[in-house]
């Protein structure tokens, strides 16, 4: 697998961060997850029936040991820990790298060829830089949630970890790009010659301003905020969900004129193509409340299967709005293989989203769910990092890799 000879050590805690260390794992790459003696919080962030859910899904494919950062003994195996592996995913303060020594400076001293990632909602720089945050504060200080919700209403809050999701895409493209980086300067990509590391400071609300992209621009050029449109848009009509007369609904784009008046002649009114209402898309927009009127009308009367046919039939955009039960039920994510089916023998029979991005050969995928804590003391600490028996007697017993 393309990853099968990179090592990965992941000291993050909770869901956000330990997921750009998935990622490598799902193609191939050694990780090892270190956690507290008391192991990982999202350990006992547990469903109802008793199963932490997300620790199983954000921490598969990984090797898990624990081991306490807070003594310097347990600092000194990490760092025997880290002269084997390639990359490093952290997410904590300035003060806190510094004092486990996986700073800038330090790394760079002491390991030269590690990669790190260190995902944090506002970066480890800057006036911001000690507050405490997460991927749903960044969505609202970076300006996602002003702009969510209806018209009238209040702000929204995304309904999953959204800002969590895009520090993570943009961490896994900080390490991709430092891995490139050093190895591409290696005249042998091997770990005694040619590139150095670099520490990667990911902060979250950053990729949501990328997300915004115009909206940003445009509010700083006028000076005016645009505001929340519910699920119109601001640019493009008609954009909204749609009731249908089985009490489904569906979402609906046509943001092109073509577009547009193909949804109008679906609907039985092709002749309005031509209304000065309706012939450009500046005029759609103005005019959306007239035109969502006449389509939701049109998909009110009819159920929801039938009115996808219609729509797709001509090629316009739609798709019924479904929830994550039968999302896990679509048989077109079934048959692309895109939802994966997993035993786990403390959780037993588990649906989760297949590794991304789809390959044609070595695929991405998931080998086993997020182990027992401390699972890998022996393997790791002993079969890979070559401490002998009564070192990892020694450890334990001082409470470094577990209760004294």
């Amino acid at each position: 697998m393309p990853f099968s000879r990179l090592t990965v050590v992941d000291v993050a805690t909770l869901a956000a961060a330990p997921q750009i260390a998935a990622f490598f794992g799902d193609f191939g790459a050694r990780v090892i997850k270190v956690e507290p003696p008391r192991g990982d919080p999202l350990r006992r962030l547990v469903t109802e029936d008793g199963v932490a859910l997300q620790w199983k899904l954000v921490n598969r494919n990984k090797e898990c040991v624990t081991l306490d950062l807070t003594d310097p003994a347990g600092l000194d195996v990490l760092h025997r820990l880290l002269g084997r592996a390639d990359v490093l995913v952290s997410a904590h303060s300035l003060d806190r790298l510094v004092r486990f020594g996986i700073d800038a400076a330090s790394l760079r001293e002491r390991h030269p060829r590690l990669v790190a990632v260190n995902l944090t909602a506002w970066g480890i720089e800057g006036p911001w830089a000690e507050r405490v945050g997460s991927g749903t504060l960044a969505e609202a200080a970076a300006g996602l949630a002003a702009l969510t919700g209806e018209e009238d209403g209040p702000p929204g809050l995304s309904p999953v970890g959204l800002g969590d999701v895009l520090g993570v895409l943009q961490g896994v493209i900080a390490a991709l790009l430092g891995l490139y980086a050093r190895d591409a300067s290696s005249s042998r990509g091997s770990r005694e010659t040619g590139g150095e590391g670099e520490l990667f400071d990911v902060a979250m609300y950053e990729p949501v301003l990328a997300l915004l992209g115009a909206r940003i621009t445009q509010a700083a050029r006028t000076g005016v905020d645009p505001g929340r449109h519910g699920n119109r848009f601001p640019t493009m009509a008609p954009r909204n969900a749609y009731a249908t007369e089985d009490g489904e609904w569906v979402a609906l784009t046509a943001g092109t004129d073509d577009l547009a008046h193909r949804t109008l002649a679906v609907i039985g009114r092709p002749e309005l193509a031509s209304d000065p209402r309706f012939a450009t898309s500046r005029a759609r927009v103005e005019n959306a409340e007239a035109l969502d009127r006449l389509v939701a009308e049109w998909i009110a009367a009819r159920p929801c299967a039938e009115v996808v046919e219609a729509f797709q039939r001509e090629r316009v955009s739609v798709a019924a709005i479904e929830g994550p039960l039968r999302v896990s039920r679509n048989p077109h994510f079934r048959a692309r293989g895109s939802l994966v089916e997993m035993e786990d023998t403390e959780a037993g029979a588990m649906l989760l989203a297949a590794p991304l991005p789809r390959r044609s050969r070595d695929a991405g995928r998931v080998r086993h769910l997020g182990r027992a804590l401390g699972a890998d003391n022996a393997s790791v600490y002993g079969g890979w990092l070559g401490l002998s028996a009564d070192e990892i007697e020694a450890l334990a017993a001082s409470g470094m890799i577990g209760k004294k």
